[in-house]
């Protein structure tokens, strides 16, 4: 059997037993899952009016439509850190080092992590992205072909984070440092245009808040299903996306392939 094809084979093995264990114990993608969800509705409950009319809204279906985006972004960056628990507690409990004395693939046991996490990402949008719909997001200015953007957009920034976050597993002693470890992925999008433009803040605040991975990719996503103008962000995003993926990438093979102590 060549490379290729044994690299291909056990990737496949290792992506059908990450999707059992997250099937089989499903309690952690729920808990992150449920944080999303419960920003989404206070904000649009509790705070909608006001912070329509903050910018510049005659209803809350205004804010609806702003926040939703942002969102979305935050239901990946909270996915992933169940990524980086699951890569944690292999590495934890010994189950890395019976994969290291079998004839496999070393790069499979971590692409199956990254590829079950891209899919439990993308599950987990849709299942926010629903719950949004359902409490009055539309998206009706939105072309086909700026759909298939926004989900292609989220689908990069689900594998960029994904890479960061096993990275982030691969470095942690347990399960517990790598939640920890991981916490970024969630704050980041706090300090991001997910609740209000960066244009409202303060201006000592503003640069935090422009200039870093969430915030082009919120603005982005938010052009697309909005139909609205993306300037800038739509290449700053990408950029983002493929830096953090290479990064990603090249931290976590290091940290794999480092002889365990």
């Amino acid at each position: 059997m060549s490379t290729l094809s044994l690299a291909v084979r056990n990737s496949n093995t290792m992506l059908r037993r990450n999707l059992l264990h997250a099937r089989r114990y499903p309690s952690l993608t729920l808990n992150l899952l449920l944080t999303p969800v419960m920003l989404l509705l206070l904000f649009v409950y509790i705070f909608g009016d006001v912070m329509s009319a903050g910018i510049g809204g005659a209803d809350r279906s205004t804010y609806i439509a702003y926040v939703v985006p942002g969102i979305l972004m935050m239901t990946i960056g909270g996915t992933t850190i169940g990524t980086a628990v699951s890569v944690s507690t292999d590495m934890s409990e010994g189950i890395i080092a019976r994969f290291r004395t079998m004839a496999i693939h070393r790069g499979s046991v971590l692409i199956g992590h990254v590829i079950g996490s891209v899919l439990q990402c993308v599950m987990s949008v849709v299942l926010v992205g629903a719950v949004a719909v359902a409490i009055g997001f539309r998206s009706t200015d939105a072309s086909a072909l700026e759909w298939l953007a926004a989900f292609g957009l989220l689908t990069l920034f689900a594998l960029a984070l994904t890479w960061i976050a096993v990275g982030m597993g691969l470095i942690s002693p347990n399960a517990e440092a790598a939640s920890n470890n991981a916490m970024p992925l969630i704050f980041l999008p706090l300090i991001s245009s997910t609740f209000v433009p960066v244009d409202a803040m303060p201006g000592w605040f503003q640069p935090i808040a422009e200039y870093q991975p969430f915030t082009p990719a919120i603005e982005t996503l938010r052009g697309l299903l909005l139909g609205t103008e993306i300037g800038h962000n739509g290449w700053l995003a990408v950029a983002w996306c493929l830096a953090l993926t290479v990064l990603g990438y090249f931290w976590s093979k290091a940290s794999f392939n480092r002889d365990p102590k």
